[in-house]
């Protein structure tokens, strides 16, 4: 019977038990650079999990560079000797999720720079994308509306524009997690949704100009609750 995964901790601890299983097969196996694993449905009926699970756990290790996935080819071990290849998924399982104020700190960090090169790189397809986003959470705002989504998609569309594929990975990482937890840890007030619409269209208007310092001030004043909740300042 295989196992179901009822919780995001239930995950998680599936996750580990399967990358263990991998590491226990690359190692009794001898299994060097560019040999290939066997399939998802294989290593879902040996580890008695879900293919689903199987191909999250790979997934996981492809992101860390330890295992490399080719279409209609399989997964291979990626270019990295035995021992690193211990050591770093000795890390990974002992990973613990950040806290959601580090989250928070990471998020400030980053869209910092976003915002910069979003100013430098923009397209006109890049800005259609942001101002739909913009008026989107402005329509929900002024109707009374959770507009939470709508924000979190200007955010990622800001990311987008900024030409780096890897900040953009990071935002899609973090940002929802981010968002759809303000209410519960109590950073924002409902009553900033309002003056939201105005900081997003200064922030568009200066990515627009492609004035990237503007850009990032005027994410720095968008940004002021999350300091506050970070730095106490």
């Amino acid at each position: 019977m295989k196992l179901e995964v009822l919780t995001k901790n239930d995950n998680q601890e599936v996750q580990k038990y399967i990358i263990k299983g991998i590491r226990q097969y690359i190692n009794f196996k001898n299994l060097e650079p560019g040999d290939k694993l066997p399939s998802e449905r294989m290593l879902s009926e040996k580890f008695e999990v879900s293919r689903n699970n199987v191909r999250e756990a790979i997934q996981k290790l492809e992101f860390y560079g330890l295992l490399k996935s080719r279409p209609q080819s399989g997964t291979f071990v990626a270019n990295i000797g035995i021992i690193a290849l211990n050591g770093m998924i000795d890390d990974i399982l002992n990973l613990e999720d950040p806290s959601f104020k580090s989250l928070v700190e990471t998020r400030i960090l980053l869209e910092l720079k976003t915002v910069r090169l979003a100013a430098l790189r923009r397209t006109e397809e890049d800005l259609e994308r942001i101002q739909k986003a913009l008026e989107a959470y402005k329509e929900k705002v002024l109707n009374g509306k959770d507009a939470v989504q709508e924000d979190l998609l200007f955010h990622l569309a800001i990311a987008k524009a900024s030409g780096n594929s890897t900040m953009n990975t990071f935002m899609l990482t973090i940002t929802p997690e981010i968002i759809t937890n303000f209410e519960k840890h109590h950073v924002c007030d409902k009553g900033l949704a309002q003056e939201g619409i105005k900081e997003h269209y200064e922030i568009y208007k200066a990515i627009l100009d492609q004035n990237p310092k503007l850009a990032k001030e005027k994410m720095k004043i968008h940004f002021k609750t999350l300091y506050q909740y970070c730095y106490n300042v």
